[in-house]
């Protein structure tokens, strides 16, 4: 009851505030042309004007980010992939987190950059990116690696600690981060078979996704991978001689660093933000687990879309264990896939078992969707 009547007052302040800023654009509009016409330059808008409508946006911005932030609404959705949720123009969110924007571009111009990666991800994480911080050097391993250690294998029996700047991240070790857990990717050879097993209808083999392909007359040599981790995919793929970079992002662990130590290549990008490739110059894109239901609808679909503009004709959409609530997924999220008008190669649904899947009714769906020829 109290956060309803939190809500209910934000609200009317928020319309007060509005209509009064819409009151003084107009009686500044009505009096601009009242006066006369005349070959002088129009009358500078009175400081006094300027100072109240600085000051109604203001209380405008203010409340809203009260609304949207309000401690009392509790939400189930890990808070990193909340910050998914605004969709905005290129950098333009940089403004909307002043204090992080102002720590971040504190530095010596020309010198090393901050040891700061874990605010670069934050920046990035709300929408400010590209990052705005252009002038410094950036930080290296203090050991670095000899270039003859690196690995030469996607999927080597270990990764180098000294390639990696720690100090951001609790653990110092990829050692650490697989025992704390073992399923992230940290230790590559224990994948070299993920991709390669079927176990339900919801798994696609690679030897099964090459022969869709080859059965089509479609051929695979450029790839995406979408949330891809540590680039166990990629890695996979490489041993078949085709090249996928991975997006992926350095929250709580060195994701990129992990999968530029396999030979592939990373890009940091949020999934929120259009693609750094061309359009339809890529064979296959893959969405792994970091594309599900926690992704607001808008973002949803703009993430969609923009995956059909770097998809060429005729390539694969791979949905691989999208999840979401099973009702959600029949009235939501299938139609909204449909709108791409993809051919249907492989449409795979199945229960999700663990306790956040039985509490919530979730699904897991595998998709492989072939995109048009021409359109």
């Amino acid at each position: 009851m109290g956060f309803t009547f939190t809500t209910m007052t934000l609200n009317l302040l928020l319309l007060m505030a509005m209509v009064a800023t819409n009151i003084l654009s107009l009686y500044h509009l009505s009096t601009t042309l009242q006066s006369p016409k005349s070959p002088k330059a129009p009358t500078a808008v009175p400081d006094q004007l300027l100072h109240q409508l600085h000051t109604i946006r203001a209380t405008i911005n203010h409340l809203t980010r009260l609304q949207n932030t309000n401690p009392t609404k509790k939400s189930s959705i890990p808070p990193d992939l909340l910050l998914y949720s605004h969709l905005a123009p290129i950098a333009s969110s940089c403004h909307n987190h002043p204090e992080l924007l102002h720590k971040y571009m504190t530095y010596t111009p020309f010198s090393l950059c901050p040891s700061d990666s874990d605010l670069a991800e934050s920046l990035i994480l709300r929408g400010c990116h590209p990052l705005p911080r252009r002038r410094c050097f950036s930080q290296t391993p203090q050991k670095p690696i000899p270039p003859n250690s690196l690995p030469h294998h996607p999927f080597p029996s270990s990764l180098p600690d000294n390639a990696v700047v720690w100090d951001h991240y609790t653990c110092k070790s990829f050692q650490c981060l697989n025992r704390q857990n073992p399923n992230l990717g940290f230790e590559p050879s224990l994948d070299a078979s993920k991709f390669n097993s079927y176990k339900t209808d919801l798994d696609l083999p690679i030897h099964q996704l090459f022969q869709i392909a080859k059965a089509a007359k479609s051929v695979l040599r450029l790839g995406l991978d979408l949330g891809g981790g540590t680039g166990s995919f990629a890695a996979a793929m490489k041993l078949r001689n085709v090249t996928v970079v991975t997006t992926t992002m350095n929250v709580a662990a060195p994701n990129s660093e992990a999968v530029a130590l396999r030979g592939l290549v990373p890009l940091h990008v949020p999934l929120q933000q259009r693609l750094p490739l061309f359009d339809g110059v890529v064979d296959l894109v893959r969405c792994g687990r970091a594309v599900n239901r926690w992704i607001p609808l808008p973002v949803m679909e703009f993430l969609l879309l923009d995956l059909d503009r770097v998809l060429r004709g005729g390539g694969y959409l791979w949905l691989d264990h999208f999840f979401s609530k099973g009702v959600d997924l029949e009235k939501v999220y299938a139609p909204l896939i449909g709108k791409l008008g993809y051919k249907k190669v492989k449409w795979a649904m199945g229960n999700k078992t663990d306790a956040s899947g039985i509490k919530n009714g979730e699904l897991f769906l595998t998709a492989l969707l072939q995109k048009p020829v021409s359109r």
